[in-house]
């Protein structure tokens, strides 16, 4: 049985009539009998009386009529439920994000709540080639990726920058290089062993930090390997301070790491810092994207603009 018959059946029913039935339906009127005499096959039972000039319900029609007009109406409903559910995913904007974006974020998410508050927000956490693979097939609106990746441009996507995000040095409170005031230099931290993740878990801050201390007239002397930022960070800690390690943490998630006994130390190095972009598909954007864009720019004048 097909909804187009049901609904055929009923319409004719309200007629009385194959042909004012079908042109109600815009159809011809012997598409509409074809499928009347197509459904009274499958139920093996006339629904209509065709033999007198007047078109008139069987019995059987009369019993299926309510029967017929409740399914169309459970097919208006089903209708209606996926076009609310359609609706509510195109005022919800899925982005992509990724560990210490901070106040960057906030501020994002403030300026699009006061321009456009019809528009919700889900954030989803991942590794950024996921984040960005699910860009490309849609099911991200974007996602906020620190350096453009690798193989930007071959996959169907564009990168905004938004702004720059510097880098602090990360070393244990008793290193006597803790006690340096104001800032610290790359050669400073040449013969303390550095902690950093593997190269394919973010290759934009391994590369800029390993170029950095080359350029300052060093190659790094390898730490050992951590699970998460959390036990790196917790392992530094605990060095004394005739022995220490160093990693390298975002300014902006320094603000709001509780972890104890280590000191976060600005570079006076030049070029410390990374630019953060918004991954988002090439194809025209949505107006829910747009909005996002335009909340970005907003809050990119506060920490001026990318580079």
């Amino acid at each position: 049985m097909e909804l187009r018959q049901v609904r055929y059946f009923v319409m004719v029913a309200q007629e009385l009539h194959f042909g004012r039935a079908a042109e109600r339906l815009h159809i011809v009127q012997s598409a509409v009998s074809q499928q009347v005499r197509r459904l009274e096959r499958e139920l093996q039972t006339e629904l209509f009386d065709r033999s007198a000039r007047q078109v008139r319900l069987t019995a059987a029609g009369e019993r299926f009529l309510p029967e017929a007009r409740a399914l169309l109406a459970a097919e208006e409903r089903a209708r209606a439920v996926v076009a609310e559910v359609a609706a509510a995913r195109a005022t919800t904007l899925r982005l992509g994000t990724s560990t210490g974006l901070g106040a960057h974020l906030d501020r994002v998410l403030d300026a699009l709540a006061g321009s456009a508050p019809e528009i919700g927000v889900e954030l989803v956490a991942g590794r950024t080639r996921e984040r960005l693979d699910q860009v490309a097939a849609g099911e991200l609106d974007a996602a906020f990726l620190r350096g453009e990746a690798a193989d930007a441009g071959r996959d169907g996507l564009r990168y905004v920058p938004l702004w720059q995000d510097p880098l602090v040095a990360v070393v244990p409170a008793r290193h006597p290089l803790a006690a340096s005031p104001g800032t610290i230099a790359l050669a400073d931290l040449a013969d303390v062993p550095l902690v950093l993740t593997d190269r394919r878990n973010n290759r934009a801050l391994v590369d800029l930090v390993v170029t950095a201390c080359h350029a300052a007239g060093f190659g790094p002397v390898p730490g050992p390997r951590y699970g998460s930022l959390d036990d790196a960070l917790t392992a530094i800690g605990a060095r004394g301070s005739a022995e220490g390690m160093w990693t390298v943490v975002y300014e902006a998630h320094a603000r709001r790491l509780s972890t104890p006994r280590v000191a976060y130390l600005p570079f006076r190095n030049p070029g410390m810092e990374l630019t953060t972009y918004l991954a988002v598909r090439r194809a025209d954007p949505t107006a829910g994207l747009e909005a996002l864009l335009r909340a970005c720019a907003t809050s990119t004048a506060a920490d001026g603009p990318a580079r």
